[in-house]
Parts: structure tokens; C-alpha cells; sequence
């Protein structure tokens, strides 16, 4: 019998190899979004393990072990939902990259929670619940795991569909819905469920409006000048010294807590202090750097990087240091009531706990933020740095504002909402242009609408998405708490 040709098994050989080729390369492709789950999931496994070292000689330490696990299941999602409000707006205006945001958020929140976190925290959340009307301590521990595993499900919805929401609210609906579902409806303290439903209104709108009035003060004394360079070497520096002042204050209001009691009147003279002395420093810096820039709007917005990519990393910080204490809050409360036998209305943050709460929140950020980070950075409105810096400054400012005031606010809803205050004021901002050349010719008229039609100003689709997830986060979350605190009472009894 004849041989089959060399060349024919050769050609055949490079069919098996391709074949063996595109099935290694189908394989590889499949397997790449199971990655970061799988990486989240380690991480969750070895928070267990931690916690199983110092609660595994106690009878109780498998409650212990699972909410350790939950626990980092939350500070996963906070690291891939909430982070995003601090570095999208810099990565939007193209002062960052991706990567270079991840890794600043994620060393400046580790820094804030394990340098500046609250050494003590609310085991009810800012009093949502009456835990003396939770009597029994296996019942407690078993809402405060309910409003822990609730708060976690219902971010993670959130980051898949898309949209950035609260943990905080989160956190207080997961807490309110474990207590009714324990102990009925007398149980939530309404007034305070109040102001928490009006912070859905009064965050973005704080947020949005000063963000728009900052916006609005930089186009009319730089943008709008004939000499931009010239308006630029006076405003800036002045900017910058107010972004540095309301930092250095809100640092010392919040940040600081767990070294030395500052109250608010100190906190501003704090504030003052170092915002002059930042002016005095960034007023010859700006000029140096300004020598020899053309008088370009282009010129105006490098001048505002630096200044952003620093008031977004002391954002993170900021973040850090408040809200990880919130999200950990019912995993202390776990810890204690285990440790102890029984509750109280602040308990101590172990240690171990808020390392989980800052890598979780490291690793979620790597692993899942990148998705949250384009939405608010670029897919709601078009940002460049000088709209950035005023997204930043307005989180910074309305913060303080609302803590003076007394009123309840989330981060992630000033955040948004200022990014939402910059885009309409540019809407507003086309409109009024269009109205003032109403009396030009159909060609200057032609030329401005389609102007506004390519620009990209606030997207409706997003808009309605996000103002949706707010809303019902708290009833949403506290539905779910319900249902999970049923299982697992049911499950134990």
C-alpha cells in the first residue's frame, strides 16, 4: 500500500495543532471573568481563617468564622461600588490612569481605615434600631448577620447593573429590616429613618450645587477671560488653598477622632491655618508652571491635574477613615456579643477586623471597580480636570456643611450628585448660549446645535438608573434582611 505524502501529514498535523489552539484559546476565554471571583472568594476564605485563629478555641466561633467571611464579602463590594466616586471623576478627565487610580484609592482607604478609622462604632447604625427590644443575644447576633450578609447581596446587585449606591443606607436598611423582622415595627426609630429618607434628596442636591457654583466661578474669572493664564496664576492658588483648607478640616473633624477629640470650631481654624499656608506654597508654583503656556483652555486644565489627583486620594483617605467603620459595624457587633455574651450601643473595633474591612476593600477595588470607576468618570457626563476638581472640592465642602448642620449625608450620593450638578449646569450653561445668539444667522445657529447635539452632557438612561437605586436601597436592602434573618432563625431554632 501506498504511503500517504509528507506534505499531507504535515497539513494535516497543523489542523490537530490549530484545532488544539483554539480550544486552549476558548478555554482561557471562559475562564477570565471567573478570575476575580475566584480571587474574592480566596479572600473571603482566608478572612475565615483569621477570624477561626482567634475565636477557635471559643464554643460560638463558627458564627464568628462566617461573619468574618460576610464581613469581607461586604468590604469586597464597597471596594468595587463606593471607591469608584472618589478616583471617576479624576480617571474621567484623564488626570489618572485606571491603573494609577486603583492603586492610589487602594493605599489611601487602607491608610484611612487602619491609620484614621473610627476605633468605636455604632452596632445599630446611628440608632436605627432600639437594641434593648432585642433581648435575646443569640437573636441579636442574628439580625446583626442578617443586615451584614443583605447590605453586601444588595451592593453587589448594584455594581452588576451598574449603578453606585450607598453602603451606609445599605447597612441602615439591612439593620432596620433584621429589627422588624426580630421584633416588630416598634422597634426602628422612625425619626431617624426620616432624615436618612430626606439625605436621599438633600446629598445630590447639596452635592450638585456646589459642584455647579464652583464650575460656574471658574468659567467666569478663568475661561471666559481674555488673559487665562493671568486669571489662572490669581484663581488657582485659591482654589487649591480652599480644596487643602476643607480637607485639612474635615480630617480633623472625622479623621482624627480615634488620636484626639476636635470639635468643629477648632476643625476650622485647623482648616484656615492650613489652606492659607497651602496658598502660600501652591501661588509660585502655579506661576512657574504656567511660564510659557499658551492662552488655551488646553493650558488652564493641566494646571488643575495635580491638584485634582491629590484632593481625589485625600477623598479616598476620607472615605477610609468613616465609612469602612460603618460597613464593619455589624461584624464588631458580631464579635462582641460572641466575646462578651451580650450587646451594647458602641462597642470597640477589633484590630483584625479593620484589616479585613481595608484589604477587602483593596482587593474589590482591583478586582470589580474598574466597571464603576468608567460609569462616574465618563458615562454620565464629560468631565476634564477643571469639572473634576469641582466634583472633588463640592464632596469635601458639602461634608462639612452637612456635619455642621446636622444633617445625615451620604458620600456616594454628594459624590454622584456633583457629577450630576456639573452636567446640568453645562446643559443650562448650552442653552443660555443658544439663546443669546437667537438673533444670529441660521448658520451660527445650525453650528451651535450641533454643537450641543455631539457634546456629551448628563445621560438620561444613566440618570434615571442611578436616582432608582437610591431610592429603594433602604427598603430594598432591609426586604432582603428580613428574608435572610427568617432563614437563618429558622434554620438555627
Amino acid at each position: 500500500m501506498a504511503s500517504e505524502p509528507q506534505g499531507s501529514q504535515w497539513k494535516t498535523l497543523d489542523k490537530d495543532l490549530n484545532r488544539i489552539s483554539q480550544v486552549e484559546l476558548a478555554a482561557t476565554y471562559v475562564a477570565r471573568p471567573l478570575v476575580g471571583p475566584g480571587i474574592a472568594l480566596a479572600f473571603i476564605v482566608v478572612a475565615g481563617a483569621v477570624a477561626a485563629v482567634f475565636f477557635g478555641h471559643q464554643p460560638s466561633s463558627f458564627v464568628v468564622i462566617a461573619a468574618a467571611a460576610f464581613g469581607a464579602y461586604m468590604a469586597v463590594n464597597i471596594g468595587a461600588n463606593d471607591v469608584a466616586n472618589n478616583m471617576g471623576p479624576a480617571v474621567g478627565a484623564n488626570a489618572l490612569t485606571m491603573g494609577g487610580a486603583i492603586v492610589i484609592a487602594a493605599l489611601c482607604e487602607s491608610a484611612g481605615a487602619l491609620l484614621a478609622g473610627g476605633d468605636v462604632v455604632s452596632t445599630i447604625s446611628k440608632g436605627i434600631i432600639d437594641p434593648a427590644s432585642v433581648a435575646d443575644t443569640r437573636i441579636f447576633i442574628w439580625a446583626m448577620m442578617a443586615a451584614l450578609i443583605s447590605s453586601a447581596l444588595w451592593v453587589n446587585l448594584a455594581t452588576w447593573v451598574g449603578a453606585p449606591v450607598s453602603t451606609t443606607h445599605s447597612v441602615v436598611g439591612g439593620v432596620m429590616g433584621a429589627g422588624i423582622a426580630a421584633a416588630g415595627f416598634g422597634v426602628v426609630n422612625w425619626s431617624s429613618m426620616s432624615l436618612i429618607a430626606a439625605s436621599w434628596v438633600i446629598s445630590p442636591v447639596l452635592g450638585g450645587t456646589v459642584a455647579a457654583m464652583f464650575l460656574a466661578f471658574i468659567k467666569a474669572r478663568i475661561i471666559y477671560q481674555d488673559d487665562k493664564i493671568a486669571a489662572a496664576r490669581t484663581w488657582v492658588p485659591v482654589l487649591v488653598g480652599i480644596m487643602a483648607g476643607v480637607f485639612a478640616a474635615y480630617l480633623a473633624l472625622k479623621g482624627l477622632k480615634k488620636i484626639i477629640s476636635i470639635d468643629m470650631p477648632m476643625a476650622l481654624i485647623i482648616g484656615l491655618v492650613v489652606g492659607l499656608v497651602t496658598y502660600a506654597i501652591s501661588a509660585p508654583l502655579i506661576r512657574k508652571k504656567s511660564e510659557g503656556m499658551e492662552n488655551r483652555n488646553r493650558s488652564v486644565k493641566i494646571l488643575f491635574g495635580l491638584p485634582l489627583v491629590l484632593s481625589a486620594a485625600l477623598l479616598s483617605f476620607a472615605h477610609g477613615a468613616n465609612d469602612v467603620a460603618n460597613a464593619v459595624g455589624p461584624l464588631a457587633a458580631i464579635v462582641h456579643a460572641t466575646e462578651f455574651g451580650g450587646f451594647e450601643d458602641k462597642v470597640s473595633i477589633p484590630t483584625w477586623v479593620m484589616i479585613i474591612g481595608a484589604f477587602g476593600i483593596s482587593f474589590g477595588l482591583f478586582l470589580f471597580g474598574p466597571k464603576l470607576i468608567r460609569m462616574v468618570g465618563s458615562q454620565i457626563t464629560k468631565l476634564n480636570p477643571m469639572r473634576a476638581y469641582c466634583v472633588a472640592l463640592s464632596a469635601a465642602i458639602t461634608v462639612i456643611v452637612a456635619s455642621w448642620l446636622g444633617l445625615p449625608v451620604s458620600s456616594t450620593h454628594i459624590a454622584v450628585g456633583g457629577v450630576f450638578g456639573v452636567g446640568f449646569y453645562r446643559e443650562w450653561h448650552m442653552e443660555r448660549r443658544l439663546r443669546l445668539i437667537g438673533g444670529q444667522t441660521s448658520e451660527v445657529k445650525r453650528i451651535a446645535k450641533e454643537e450641543r447635539r455631539r457634546r456629551k452632557l448628563v445621560r438620561r438612561s444613566h440618570f434615571m438608573t442611578i436616582v432608582a437605586a437610591w431610592v429603594i436601597t433602604v427598603p430594598a436592602a432591609a426586604l432582603l434582611s428580613a428574608l435572610v434573618f427568617w432563614v437563618l432563625n429558622t434554620l438555627v431554632s
